[in-house]
């Protein structure tokens, strides 16, 4: 059976593979760890939802291609960080060496600090976008990514080992650490389609980000406890091994599993009423929840 998201993914790959730089004559080992990190594997789900989003607003999704690679820029350094020994401490990633371990702890710092830049070039210099889009994207890329969203998530995260937080205190870190950026990889697909900030649409969409986000962690928390690392292609069992809060911790795990079916479902009605339930936005939000890795 054909993909739904071949040609996208296709289109993905090879954007990111041209705006990621090949050649340094000051610092090409940096320049090597940033490809390792970005093209050595991954599911692409937050360029795809922005190419999605994209799409269900009737724009081209080939205009949102920078715009979907800057997201997924942003990602790969999120990770090469949260893999050093000062953060999670794993060695694996995407079932090849860790950044860190492959190229050594400076440079896959230095990776993921140019990632970070490379991501906000990428939005700049889209030739398809508007000077409007490109201006409302970076703003909200910067936020998702920044103190109050992502960093602020993997601050809180860090805080909280050791300690028991509530479930609410829990899906309030997640809502920070990974749903801004999925947030914002949807809503930011929407910008590139050159809606309205204004369109209540917009507003529907980020709150199926929302719902899209937590229950892909809870996913992720229920994998760490019951999937093997050659499965996900990462450690298993490191929250555990960090004393990290997890829904499974809190909930036990059949009521995680249930809490992820039950975001999921809001997710889906969330689309419905925003008239936005294509192919490939509810494709997504499926596969965000019954993934196996």
């Amino acid at each position: 059976m054909t993909d739904l998201f071949e040609p996208v993914k296709a289109s993905i790959a090879t954007t990111l593979d041209r705006l990621l730089p090949r050649d340094s004559l000051i610092a090409q080992p940096m320049v090597n760890a940033m490809r390792h990190a970005v093209l050595g594997g991954g599911k692409r789900m937050r360029p795809l939802m922005t190419c999605a989003a994209c799409d269900a607003f009737s724009g081209d999704y080939r205009v949102a291609l920078p715009a979907a690679c800057g997201l997924e820029f942003i990602h790969a350094y999120s990770l090469i960080h949260d893999d050093l020994p000062a953060m999670d401490d794993d060695d694996l990633r995407h079932g090849q060496a860790a950044t860190h371990i492959a190229f050594g702890e400076a440079n896959a710092i230095l990776a993921g600090d140019s990632l970070h830049s490379l991501a906000f070039q990428a939005l700049a210099e889209a030739s398809g976008l508007s000077d409007a889009a490109k201006l409302r994207s970076i703003m909200l890329l910067s936020q998702a990514a920044g103190w109050s969203g992502m960093a602020g998530g993997q601050c809180l995260d860090i805080e909280a080992e050791g300690k028991e937080l509530s479930l609410t205190e829990l899906e309030e870190l997640h809502a920070a650490k990974t749903g801004a950026l999925i947030q914002s990889s949807l809503v930011i697909g929407g910008y590139c389609a050159e809606v309205d900030p204004s369109d209540p649409r917009l507003a529907l969409l980020r709150q199926f980000g929302g719902r899209i986000g937590l229950a892909f962690q809870v996913v992720d928390d229920i994998l760490d406890v019951t999937a093997s690392s050659e499965t996900m292609g990462k450690p298993a069992g490191s929250d555990e091994a960090l004393d990290k809060n997890t829904f499974p911790k809190l909930m036990g795990l059949k009521a995680a599993q249930m809490r992820a079916n039950e975001l999921l479902e809001e997710s889906l009605t969330l689309l419905e009423k925003a008239d936005l339930a294509t192919a490939m936005l509810t494709e997504l939000a499926n596969r965000a929840v019954r993934r196996s890795y």
